[in-house]
């Protein structure tokens, strides 16, 4: 079915079970698992005209970092139409895939899979930029409003599940800088531009940062240009994903950790940034591989600068160039490097909810004045009526913004929504135990009983 804006403006007398909030994969995911349940009225709002998973980096060959199964379903339902084995199926890529002999689908791939699934429902509201939550403490309903190309709509529901996403961040020395500077979301519309410039920073360390730096490398003896790699890390980390390790994005390691106190899941989310915002082991090759090719034909205009920050930044309007303050951190050592262009690979951050402000006395928080998210995923002190998606990395940690956990915390929404398990929830998955061993635990509860 498709997705496109209702013919007819809904009336406030109807009530919904579920509003949410942002179509990104995430609300995707639980509209598509919500869509056959017959006792479950869903409906899912968003600003934009149709879906789209990060057009600006949509670079040829990139892959997404984690297999095929991390869709928008398949791990909490592995019949459901929906899969992207169904997509691949009905759009006759399944055996190129299989002999493809690759786990991990095209960054391409994905976005047309999500596409394709939007496309399929009916609950899916574009065009409906969202603008406040209220909720009327006499029938225990919350109204959400929302702006359209014609007025506004004013819905009614049980619940909320807030699935915005995050907005690019941008470090205190680059933010509100003048000039042509962009951002790596940005990056594929003003590819062509960047690559008339005289020379070229790339600020950042994870993945977007290296297909960034790669894909200029592709061009860089043809374009004329300097390219600058800058970072403030000790050195280029690759993504930590040996077996093990991804036994971390399990239920019982997000137990553990939602369970740790606010200062050490703190200092955890920084030590454990290598895990799920590194560079694939292959891309780092790429690069490298790149670079020596490149340099059997003489000498390559590129530098590549770990433990570097950018302290400072100044547009020149007149010379049409920055200039940036770096300082390598090993040393202590400032110094001024001028650029033409800056590409700020510097990732995301959770972008904040202010739809939520009518009903902020609602919303827990922590020491910080950060969403104080439950196990469950809400964070309302009505006991679960307002849900968040990747919003939790502070409480949660590595699999808040994980794609392979994505259709787990869906189906326990939905738990909770519905008051029934409709799809199964592992409990336990990893052949670790991280805290405590169950005997020693009981003992200590024993003793302070």
């Amino acid at each position: 079915m498709s997705a496109s804006v209702s013919p007819t403006a809904p009336t406030t007398d109807h009530v919904h079970d579920v509003i949410g909030i942002g179509i990104g994969p995430f609300n995707l995911g639980l509209a598509c698992l919500t869509a056959p349940l017959d006792d479950v009225d869903a409906v899912f709002l968003d600003a934009a005209d149709g879906f789209a998973w990060h057009h600006g980096m949509m670079l040829d060959g990139a892959t997404i970092q984690v297999p095929f199964l991390a869709d928008l379903v398949t791990m909490a339902d592995p019949t459901s139409p929906f899969s992207f084995l169904a997509w691949l199926k009905e759009t006759g890529r399944l055996y190129p895939f299989y002999i493809r002999e690759d786990f991990h689908p095209l960054r391409s791939e994905y976005d047309a899979y999500c596409r394709w699934a939007a496309d399929r429902l009916d609950t899916l509201r574009w065009g409906r930029r969202v603008t406040a939550v209220e909720h009327d403490p006499t029938t225990d309903l919350f109204t959400v409003h929302a702006e359209t190309a014609t007025g506004t709509e004013v819905r009614r529901t049980r619940h909320v599940v807030v699935g915005v996403g995050t907005e690019p961040s941008v470090p205190a020395a680059l933010r509100d800088l003048a000039g042509p500077v962009v951002h790596s979301a940005d990056y594929l519309p003003n590819r062509d531009a960047l690559r008339s410039a005289g020379s070229i920073a790339v600020v950042g360390s994870g993945q977007s940062a290296a297909e960034v730096y790669l894909d200029l490398l592709e061009g860089l003896r043809d374009g004329g240009y300097r390219l600058d790699w800058v970072t403030r890390s000790p050195r280029f980390f690759t993504m930590e994903d040996t077996k093990l390790t991804l036994e971390m994005t399990s239920p019982e390691y997000t137990d553990h950790f939602h369970a740790l106190p606010e200062s050490v899941r703190d200092r955890l989310g920084r030590e454990q940034r290598s895990l799920y915002k590194g560079i694939s082991t292959d891309l780092v090759s790429e690069v490298y591989d790149t670079l020596y090719r490149i340099s059997a034909r003489g000498p390559v205009p590129t530098t590549l600068r770990t433990e570097t920050s950018v302290t400072d930044a100044v547009w020149d309007a007149d010379r049409d160039t920055y200039r940036l303050t770096l300082r390598h951190e090993q040393l202590g050592e400032t110094y001024e490097h001028e650029v033409d262009r800056v590409v700020l690979a510097t990732g995301y951050t959770p972008r904040p909810p202010r739809f939520l402000d009518p009903v902020e006395h609602l919303v827990q928080r922590d020491s910080r004045g950060r969403l104080a998210v439950a196990r469950d995923h809400h964070v309302d002190t009505l006991g679960g009526r307002i849900w968040v998606q990747n919003a939790e990395e502070h409480t949660h940690g590595l699999t808040a913004p994980d794609l392979g956990m994505g259709a787990w915390r869906n189906a326990s929404i939905i738990r909770s929504v519905t008051g029934r398990e409709v799809y199964g929830l592992e409990a336990r998955i990893a052949f670790q135990e991280f805290g405590l061993p169950a005997s020693v635990r009981a003992g200590h509860e024993a003793a302070s009983a």
